[in-house]
């Protein structure tokens, strides 16, 4: 498996060698679903909270004498019937939504990811991306580079998650210069995963080789 490197300028720099257990793993949708769902519990934040007939205030005293009143009984207004009341079975942050996700079944389904974005034409390969000093102009050369390339057109026109860029190290030039762009992010390659790369259109990554190093250290 082969593909093609480009520089920042969008023009092609060389080849590099894919292995297919990387980049040619046939589509599992089932292991991807479950991948997924289970990154997205353990990222959830609880906010959600109500308070149950334990935690809101008053209702100490009986409301009213059990019998003779012609009223139904009520021991408590803390009662979940009652306005001001506690809540039965709401939302409470204190329930915990992580769960557990076996370290090869996730790397397997992000090189099913991998290969799927590949077989699709949706990953380019860029020998390097680094600025001097963070620029958002330099930014924007680089997108317009790229999106003339066959088949990488939309990255200049899709409003929203147009594409994540893989960095070999974290720069914090490159960053800032992608910071105003609400189409596009930029995360250390070591740090991507099926959520990440799903969510963008295309992925950019830069430094392949580096790349390729990281990947197959996941596989010993």
């Amino acid at each position: 498996m082969e593909a093609t490197i480009y520089n920042q300028k969008g023009t092609s720099a060389g080849k590099i060698k894919l292995p297919e257990s990387i980049f040619g793993v046939p589509w599992n949708a089932d292991l991807v679903h479950e991948v997924v769902r289970l990154m997205n519990s353990n990222s959830r934040t609880n906010v959600a909270h109500t308070k149950t007939r334990g935690d809101v205030s008053g209702g100490g005293k009986k409301p009213w004498k059990q019998k003779g009143t012609g009223r139904a009984r009520h021991g408590s207004s803390r009662s979940p019937i009652w306005v001001g009341g506690g809540v039965a079975h709401g939302p409470r942050n204190d329930k915990n939504f992580s769960r557990k996700i076996n370290k090869q079944v996730k790397i397997k389904a992000l090189f099913t990811v991998l290969s799927r974005k590949f077989k699709d034409g949706q990953i380019i390969f860029v020998d390097s991306i680094d600025f001097k000093t963070p620029k958002s102009k330099d930014a924007q050369t680089v997108i317009s580079a790229l999106a003339g390339i066959k088949g990488f057109e939309k990255l200049s026109t899709k409003k929203v998650n147009a594409a994540v860029i893989a960095l070999d190290n974290k720069s914090d030039s490159v960053t800032k210069s992608f910071r105003n762009f609400g189409n596009v992010s930029v995360e250390e390659f070591r740090n991507i995963n099926p959520v990440s790369i799903l969510n963008a259109t295309y992925l950019i990554i830069s430094n392949p080789d580096a790349a390729l190093k990281n990947l197959s250290a996941k596989i010993s």
